[in-house]
């Protein structure tokens, strides 16, 4: 009787086990699958964040400002005076790249999307060949005189977190045919597009 109590135990122990294991497979494929999209170049992980840091970061560096602008281009300046070093070996966390005071297109632009997602700000990414940028779509007069990336006959303006000193509406530096994919930073999804133009 007491051999069988233990052969229970055992088997429920496995089962369980087994569950568990299952679980943890299912919740890290997710997991990969928010976080990773394939490229034409390989594929890309994102390590954008929502966490309390970030979001006070975010809060603290717009606390002046009155418009959307303001605080785009506040975050903007603040991502692109963090000099940009290459980083091979590892991507970073938007916090890590904070605290490291450092870091390459693919960890400032994570910061800096990071951000703007904390102030409620609607941002993408954009992956062309070796290089990442941001856009965020924008309805203030004072940009009416610069170029945009018309997306599905919407207009989106770049934010270039590699370019000291650079400013909402920076110019893009690539043909619209080099634009592998525009991700949504959050779901990871690829946006789909039907019409892509740069113009006023």
């Amino acid at each position: 009787m007491r051999n069988e109590k233990v052969k229970l135990l055992a088997s429920l122990i496995i089962v369980s086990a087994f569950i568990l294991f299952i679980f943890t497979v299912i919740k890290a494929l997710g997991i990969v699958d928010r976080t990773q999209v394939s490229t034409e170049e390989g594929v890309y992980t994102s390590y954008v964040t929502t966490s309390k840091e970030i979001e006070e970061k975010a809060k603290y560096l717009t606390r002046v400002c009155q418009t959307k602008l303001c605080k785009v281009q506040r975050l903007l300046d603040f991502t692109t005076q963090i000099p940009y070093r290459t980083n091979t070996f590892q991507k970073k966390s938007p916090q890590k790249t904070i605290q490291e005071n450092f870091g390459d297109c693919d960890d400032k632009s994570n910061m800096l999307i990071s951000m703007l997602h904390a102030l409620g700000i609607e941002a993408y990414f954009v992956l062309v060949p070796k290089h990442i940028f941001v856009i965020v779509p924008l309805d203030d007069e004072r940009l009416d005189e610069s170029k945009g990336l018309w997306i599905n006959e919407r207009k989106y303006y770049i934010l270039e977190t590699t370019a000291k000193g650079s400013v909402v509406g920076y110019p893009l530096k690539y043909q619209l045919d080099e634009i592998d994919i525009i991700i949504e930073p959050f779901s990871n999804k690829k946006v789909k597009f039907k019409t892509l133009e740069y113009k006023l």
